[in-house]
């Protein structure tokens, strides 16, 4: 193209920059760029120019980039050059912005918009330099101490401990990465590393190293390969693998631009930047799923990070994953089974199975078209053709195994592939069959089956009788799981009392046979997970719920297999808890349609008189004296979004309940919540923000959320002040955020940062008494801050108005936090003393407080007037020619008997001082 079209496009994207439009700039920059033939001088000034609009975006990578672009055609350009410095500083590259700082005053020492920055990254270098000195000497001699063999096992450990503090540190990781050989030395130690402690602790100081930032990742990376974490993941001890888990974690969150938080999400740049890195770290991740060699942990570790990333759109994991055979690698794992381990068998932990089908509903939930889910359909079908194709007993059985975790999984999915031909008939087939692993697996597979009143109705007129043959089994493992497969049955008609699949007293039998399998001495745990997930559907039975919750010793049993860390114990504890505490979700029952359904002659569900509130609130205040919440914080850890929400169900119900609220706390579980509150279901996060809402509300708020959490907070707060939510969740939100945003400057700067404030505002206009009511007292609270009165007062609206009126409000409370407020507001701006008198109520609403019984209510009503008279003679004029004089001097002669009323006319008396020196009010002998 034409040179002069190109000066053209840099000429309409500098009209764009000097509009401040960066983006139309940066487009019409770039035209000119792609337009340019060869590489004429022109070419560095538009490359310069582009460095320019993205300095202004914040993009500082970019212009780093187009400024070296700039500078290899144009060198030492000095505006190439000094945009380059600016994004170095923002990149925290001090040292070679201060090279570019230092190379433009060489060429020109006149030049002054450079002589700040000079002078600013030269005390920053020489700070960094003297640091690095430190931190190099502290280094040497940590170094010496570690990897000496022959030193004391004591100073090894803590000047390891010293290296991961250091590697915590911006500056100490980057001089750890950039100028010694660490990364290296950790590698070659944990080879050969025979302590514990020592090995842990390299593996957490390279997961640090990796934290920092993209760069410093990337060159752990080249130094140790991504296959060294498949050596270190695979471990039999815990720490271990959890530490590489973390580093693997840290990486992706590097490379990606996440954080460790809940709410943080990939960054797109940053991603296509990497692409091929994290493309590698998923392949590794994909390939490890299945591999026979590596622990059954390092399994576990490895499904639970593909299951914590593989919602993220931007990284598209998900698609990638089915791409790359991971559905077949992960039905492998849901299919292992101790009974067949060979040579070549897998190697898994009692949870792995769980573990796996949480990971496929996972990526379930993210085939977002029917292509996808097509895809996916097509790799489960694969799998289980190829299985069956080898007519022998371990096929069936691995099949039966897969199609059991896909129900409890993708459960769509699952119902699909069992309602498939043949399939249910085989299952019934090796149900009554005479192998006891088939009879066992079987059982498994009908119990999951038997999610839905369809299937479960169809089950129960074919298998019920199987089961009941397989309950008189001699193994124990066979007669749990009949007695569990019953349980279900025979639970199908949910909390309505009047649905009864089996004869009466059936329910209470089952009940029993599940607590003697709970609590029978040396039963190991998997028929005690099993005996818990019986309870789990029979407690949906309002007598069961009473005959357990009484049961101290089953109750304890129940939270004893929660705190084993588990993860195939999570449905069916959790669900017993939700069961006991009534916490599932009800619907609700509209007369007329009762009405209409008895017209109709239609089933109409009835409530068991055991489920009224009392009954229900002696079952939490039990579940809570019994330290419920330990096991809750111990199960939370599961990946599964729907047990997550059933946890957080059983906290707000024990949160429900005042002297339980401080057992909670005392217990670690606000952490949890917090965390449920941020991150699963839309109404597991309600429930869990709820919880910490009524935690907040009768707390003292430093003592329930110390530290940093009480700024954590205040995010599933402020969610509940939605309109999908209920009155209830509203006006507990609201009270909680009103004694939090008393506590400081820091925790109203965060409430204002969320945007609260205006959801705050919203409910002060709320017909409901209460809402209304707890939204002013939380604005009170919150008017102490300088920026919401600068912002939301002294700005252009009619928030003072509508504060003057609610003065005047019928309710004592909603008028005594609102004068509150008037008097906050009055006494730190001259403009909201203004504003006052835009209403029309401000006298009759000074009079009322004046007026009031409450000595605390005049208080603020004098305080308001002193306020407003000490701003200038204009405005206490304006007040005196109304009878507020008449009313001040009448209320300093009324009687003090307590006392109380020392503190008004001490404000009285400086009130008509101040009228008495503007020459408002005269002295009776000057009269």
């Amino acid at each position: 193209m034409d040179i002069m079209e190109c000066e053209k496009y840099k000429e309409q994207g500098n009209a764009a920059f000097k509009e401040e439009k960066w983006d139309d700039a940066l487009q019409l920059y770039t035209k000119a760029i792609n337009s340019v033939k060869g590489e004429p001088k022109e070419l560095a000034i538009y490359y310069k120019n582009r460095a320019a609009a993205y300095l202004k975006k914040g993009e500082y990578e970019k212009a780093v980039n187009d400024c070296d672009k700039s500078l290899n055609l144009c060198p030492n350009d000095p505006k190439a050059l000094f945009r380059r410095c600016q994004a170095l500083e923002s990149l925290q590259r001090y040292e070679e912005a201060y090279r570019d700082a230092t190379q433009i005053f060489k060429d020109d020492p006149t030049n002054k918009p450079i002589q700040p920055y000079l002078q600013r990254l030269h005390r920053i270098v020489e700070e960094r330099a003297q640091m690095n000195a430190q931190t190099s000497k502290k280094l040497e001699s940590m170094l010496k101490i570690v990897f000496d063999p022959t030193n004391d096992k004591e100073k090894r450990e803590t000047a390891m401990r010293n290296l991961l503090v250091l590697a915590r540190e911006n500056a100490g990781s980057e001089y750890m990465v950039k100028k010694s050989p660490i990364v290296q030395k950790i590698k070659n130690l944990l080879k050969i590393e025979k302590n514990p402690e020592l090995y842990v602790t390299g593996i957490r100081i390279i997961g640090e190293l990796c934290k920092h930032s993209e760069e410093l990742t990337n060159i752990v990376l080249k130094d140790v390969g991504i296959p060294w974490f498949l050596e270190i993941i695979d471990s039999k001890n815990e720490e271990v693998v959890s530490a590489a888990q973390y580093c693997l974690q840290s990486i992706l969150n590097s490379l990606s631009g996440m954080e460790n938080k809940q709410d943080s999400k990939p960054k797109k740049d940053l991603v296509d930047r990497n692409q091929s890195t994290i493309s590698s770290l998923l392949t590794f991740l994909t390939v490890t799923i299945n591999h026979r060699a590596i622990s059954g942990l390092a399994r576990d570790a490895i499904i639970e990070l593909l299951t914590r990333n593989i919602h993220y759109t931007t990284l598209n994991w998900a698609e990638q994953l089915v791409e790359k055979d991971g559905v077949r690698k992960l039905l492998d794992c849901a299919s292992e089974l101790q009974e067949y381990h060979y040579e070549s068998a897998m190697n898994i932990t009692p949870s792995t199975r769980t573990i796996a089908a949480v990971c496929l509903a996972r990526v379930y939930e993210n085939m977002y078209y029917d292509k996808a889910k097509e895809n996916f359909l097509n790799k489960v079908n694969e799998f289980i053709k190829e299985k069956l194709l080898t007519p022998d007993v371990e096929s069936k059985v691995r099949v039966t195994v897969a199609i059991t975790e896909l129900l409890r999984g993708p459960l769509d999915l699952g119902n699909s592939i069992i309602g498939k031909e043949g399939i249910l008939e085989m299952i019934l087939v090796m149900a009554n069959s005479d192998d006891e692993l088939q009879q066992r697996v079987s059982c498994e597979c009908l119990i999951a089956a038997a999610s839905k009143a369809d299937k479960a109705k169809t089950i129960v007129s074919q298998g019920a009788e199987i089961l009941k043959k397989l309950y008189k089994s001699k193994n124990d493992h066979i007669r749990i799981r009949a007695l569990v497969g019953l349980c279900k049955l025979g639970s199908y008609g949910g909390s309505d009392a009047a649905v009864k699949p089996f004869a009466d007293g059936s329910t209470l039998k089952l009940a029993e046979a599940c607590r003697r399998f709970l609590l029978h001495p040396g039963k190991d745990g998997d028929i005690r997970k099993w005996a818990a997930e019986g309870l789990s559907y029979l407690t949906l039975d309002a007598e069961v719920k009473e005959k357990l919750v009484e049961d101290k010793a089953a109750l304890k049993a129940l939270i004893e297999l929660a705190k084993s860390g588990d993860q195939s114990v999570v449905f069916g504890v959790v669900t017993t808890l939700v069961n006991l505490c009534n916490a599932y979700e009800k619907q609700e029952v509209i007369p007329e349609m009762v009405e209409l359904a008895k017209f109709a002659k239609q089933h109409i569900p009835e409530e068991h008189e055991l489920d009224d509130p009392d009954f229900v609130t002696k079952r939490i205040l039990a579940l809570g004296h019994e330290n419920v919440t330990t096991a809750l914080v111990v199960l939370s850890k599961t990946e599964s979004p729907n047990s997550r929400e059933l946890i957080a169900r059983v906290f707000n119900a024990l949160a429900s309940e005042h002297e339980l609220r401080g057992v909670i706390v005392q217990q670690g579980g606000v952490k949890v919540l917090i965390k449920l509150s941020l991150e699963g279901t839309d109404k597991g996060k309600r429930q869990a923000a709820q919880a910490l809402a009524r935690i907040g509300i009768t707390m003292n708020p430093e003592v329930a959320f110390p530290g940093q959490r009480a700024l954590e907070v205040i995010r599933p707060l402020l969610s509940l002040l939605h309109m999908d939510c209920t009155g209830m969740e509203n006006f507990e939100a609201l009270m909680a955020l009103c004694n939090i945003a008393q506590m400081n400057e820091a925790a109203r700067q965060r409430i204002i940062k969320e945007g609260g404030v205006p959801k705050i505002e919203h409910y002060m206009y709320e017909d409901h008494e209460y809402i209304c009511r707890a939204a002013v007292q939380c604005m009170c609270n919150l008017v102490q801050s300088e920026d919401v009165i600068k912002v939301f007062f002294e700005s252009e609206n009619d928030r003072m108005k509508f504060m003057v009126s609610c003065c005047l409000d019928p309710d004592q409370d909603t008028a005594m936090a609102a004068s509150g407020a008037l008097a906050i507001l009055t006494g730190s701006s001259e403009i909201c003393c203004k504003k006052v008198f835009d209403s029309k109520n401000w006298l009759e609403a000074i009079q009322c407080l004046l007026a009031n019984k409450s000595p605390s209510m005049q208080y603020r009503g004098v305080c308001i007037i002193s306020n407003i008279i000490n701003v200038n003679k204009e405005l206490a004029e304006k007040l005196m020619e109304s009878n507020i004089l008449e009313i001040l001097m009448a209320l300093k002669l009324l009687p003090d008997e307590d006392g109380s009323r020392k503190k008004i006319n001490s404000v009285i008396d400086e009130i008509l001082k101040v009228c008495e020196k503007y020459g408002i009010i005269k002295k009776p002998e000057e009269e």
